[in-house]
């Protein structure tokens, strides 16, 4: 079945002010690149009236964009936080559906493409538009950017792939800027964060590894290290967490500058990754929210495509093996490819 333009008004004349909703309940790295459409709606349409709704958990990516007037949310049932309950997290998803039914919004756009709940957000909001990311859509290109920017030549626009973007919280910022030792300012060398974590088995590079490199980079460039990682016990059913696979990597660099950050939201994350020089990461939010900060980057890549899910824009290297099986990358080859990025860029 095919998603198109769900209404009877003609392509060819597009509003000049027109009100726009952009729904996004995805994960991190979805919402990071949904933003080069909503860079590129703005610049083509700088009176327009442009919103976007997304969860609470994957907010902070659209916090302080300049590209949108409204930011709205709502909370996932699985994102529950202490106190709150289901029939509450219900009501106010209700109140803030009624809040942008008032709105009248000539179009909904759905880059996520055709998934259930943000099709039937769409609809109980409502406009004279809803544009479904579709199967027409890949004629923009083979990466998720690019597909969701191809939307633009369905609303009679011009066809545009900005970079990424993304505002760090200022607070955030400095927060963990001020947990870095203070001789870090005169030491030589690159700040390199290492992020451990990866939400697919196939994706998760094995601890000894990320040690092993610590001392290589260090050896090759004098660098210091940020070192990051889902906080929580691995045994937690709905947020597993690296708590003890930082500990295993911290054990083993204990002489070399490594700070461990731990981050309990995603302010935070945010905030160490604009604080780098370059990123070791696998394939995740993390990987997307560094190269929306332009942030150099050897990506590893195990069971998905890094012509779809690959940083945009920004310098990185990728590395995938035959097996697409992360932990089959030696550490050596992360190395090499590191030192070779950062001599280029």
């Amino acid at each position: 079945m095919r998603h198109r333009v769900l209404d009877l008004y003609s392509l060819d004349t597009p509003e000049k002010n027109p009100r726009i909703l952009i729904i996004r309940r995805d994960n991190i790295g979805d919402l990071v690149c949904t933003t080069p459409l909503i860079q590129a709606l703005r610049e083509q349409l700088p009176n327009a009236y442009i919103a976007a709704l997304v969860t609470r958990y994957n907010m902070a990516v659209m916090e302080g964009n300049p590209d949108i007037d409204a930011l709205f949310s709502y909370t996932k049932a699985k994102h529950l936080g202490p106190g709150e309950s289901a029939l509450g997290i219900f009501w106010s998803r209700l109140v803030t559906i009624w809040n942008l039914r008032r709105q009248r919004f000539d179009w909904i756009l759905l880059p996520g493409g055709p998934q259930r709940s943000a099709m039937r957000f769409a609809r109980w909001i409502g406009a004279k538009k809803i544009l479904i990311r579709d199967q027409e859509d890949t004629a923009g290109g083979s990466h998720h950017v690019e597909q969701c920017c191809h939307q633009l030549l369905r609303m009679g626009l011009q066809f545009e792939t900005p970079s990424a973007r993304l505002t760090p919280n200022p607070d955030a910022v400095a927060k963990i800027k001020s947990t870095l030792p203070s001789d870090w300012k005169v030491l030589p060398g690159p700040v390199i964060t290492l992020h451990l974590s990866a939400r697919k088995p196939s994706q998760r590079w094995a601890a000894s590894k990320f040690a092993e490199i610590t001392h290589k980079l260090h050896e090759a460039l004098g660098a210091k290290f940020i070192l990051l990682w889902s906080p929580g016990a691995a045994d937690n059913p709905l947020h597993p967490g690296d708590d003890e696979k930082a500990n295993e990597v911290l054990k083993v660099t204990i002489s070399l500058p490594v700070q461990a950050v731990r981050t309990e939201r995603l302010e935070d994350l945010i905030g160490a990754l604009s604080l780098s020089d370059a990123i070791i990461c696998s394939d995740g939010g993390a990987m997307h929210l560094a190269a929306a900060l332009s942030k150099p980057m050897v990506c590893l890549f195990g069971d998905s495509d890094p012509e779809h899910w690959g940083p945009w824009k920004t310098h990185h290297r990728t590395l995938q093996k035959p097996s697409r099986e992360v932990d089959d990358i030696s550490a050596q080859e992360v190395t090499s490819a590191l030192v070779d990025l950062l001599g280029k860029s």
